[in-house]
């Protein structure tokens, strides 16, 4: 048979859902609050044909750039020849999930925060730095039944047996 490229070619496991969980969204997924600013990931929901994304930017988290009373505005980066265009795309709500990839940002800025405010009551000055992991300390490991003495094995010398 010849090729497929129409709009859902090659989406077989992208456009499925998961075992034990057919059926339409459940009801809170369309109270989603979402305000123009907001971090949202595009996740198609193969139950709903209408306002469905393109295949393409299943997966991708973009920034809400309008809100209708059916659809969210998305600005969503794409790659093509070797360039990055932002994309603006409109998707039902049916199709949106708030992202968590700023929930480590937000949590550390809020901790950076209480940190300046007790250092500032303190008198001191605060690191608030990300570092990288330093290396575990070195450690001697007991042997297994022994006295706690460090013993040294000397290797054998060579003797040829022919």
């Amino acid at each position: 048979m010849p090729h497929s490229f129409g709009v859902r070619a090659r989406t077989r496991h992208m456009f499925a859902k998961k075992f034990r969980k057919h059926g339409l969204p459940s009801l809170s997924q369309y109270f989603l609050a979402v305000k123009v600013g907001d971090y949202v990931d595009i996740f198609a929901d193969p139950a709903i044909h209408k306002g469905m994304p393109h295949k393409h930017y299943h997966g991708r988290t973009g920034i809400v750039f309008n809100v209708t009373k059916a659809a969210i505005g998305v600005r969503v980066n794409k790659f093509v020849n070797g360039r990055i265009i932002e994309k603006r795309v409109h998707v039902r709500i049916e199709h949106i999930r708030k992202s968590k990839c700023q929930k480590e940002i937000i949590s550390r800025v809020k901790s950076n925060e209480a940190a300046k405010k007790a250092a500032r009551e303190g008198g001191e000055k605060v690191d608030l730095k990300r570092h990288a992991k330093r290396p575990k300390e070195g450690y001697f490991l007991a042997a297994a039944g022994g006295d706690g003495e460090i013993t040294t094995i000397q290797p054998l010398p060579f003797s040829d047996l022919v």
